[in-house]
């Protein structure tokens, strides 16, 4: 059998509209689920909208954010280079994946929603009966994409992603270009989250699969390998 293949997708925005404060990828978004993959065996591809440098929020990097795995992965020079030179999305658009993923950070609010490439691939790997899976902010990729019938995939899915509160926690309410979780309710989305901010929480709806905020990194890898697994075992 051939081996599974993962699309991660992350921003290439490193600073917030205002140019005040810098932003990114947020770092273990895409570590747990890229050490899960890596752990089966699986083919990994990293691409970003434009390709190249995929820059990391400093914020995600603070101690008591940064777990050890996260950690471990900052600090190997082979993996942090693959975020230097990450694929562009039009030249992974024909290619076939098993997974597509959309890592979050502030920085996908500015180059996820109106991605016309991202569209469709999320919509083609969707419609594919393959998995999509999003989470925080990472979930912006998924706010405008269309199936064949001209539907929003969102509409009527439950699914999460962080919410309004978060943004006040984490003190972005006045640098975030929109309010992420009114934007998925506003398009029919059926959006839940954890009764505590910031703790884990993970959505299965059929093919997509979606996390509140970097505290559901590792819930999401685990339950992304486990809906895979499922999958394969069909």
């Amino acid at each position: 059998m051939d081996k599974l293949k993962i699309l991660i997708v992350a921003t290439n925005t490193s600073k917030y509209a205002s140019g005040k404060r810098a932003t990114g990828l947020w770092l273990s978004e895409l570590t747990h689920i890229y050490h899960a993959a890596k752990a089966k065996g699986y083919t990994i591809t990293i691409a970003s909208p434009k390709g190249g440098l995929i820059p990391i929020d400093p914020e995600s990097l603070k101690s008591f954010m940064l777990d050890r795995m996260t950690k471990m992965y900052l600090n190997n020079s082979q993996f942090m280079e693959l975020l230097q030179r990450s694929k562009s999305l039009a030249q992974v658009l024909n290619d076939e994946f098993d997974l597509v993923y959309l890592a979050g950070g502030h920085g996908t609010m500015y180059d996820f929603p109106n991605d016309t490439a991202l569209q469709t691939l999320v919509s083609r790997q969707y419609e594919s009966g393959k998995m999509v899976a999003a989470i925080c902010h990472g979930v912006c990729g998924l706010l405008h994409v269309k199936l064949a019938d001209g539907t929003l995939l969102i509409k009527g899915k439950t699914m999460t992603g962080f919410n309004w509160f978060e943004e006040s926690l984490a003190r972005r309410k006045k640098e975030v270009p929109f309010n992420l979780e009114a934007s998925l309710k506003e398009r029919g989305a059926d959006y839940r989250k954890a009764f505590i901010p910031m703790t884990a929480h993970v959505v299965v709806d059929g093919n997509l699969i979606t996390g509140q905020n970097p505290f559901s990194s590792k819930k999401m890898a685990k339950v992304v390998m486990r809906e895979l697994k499922n999958k394969l075992n069909r």
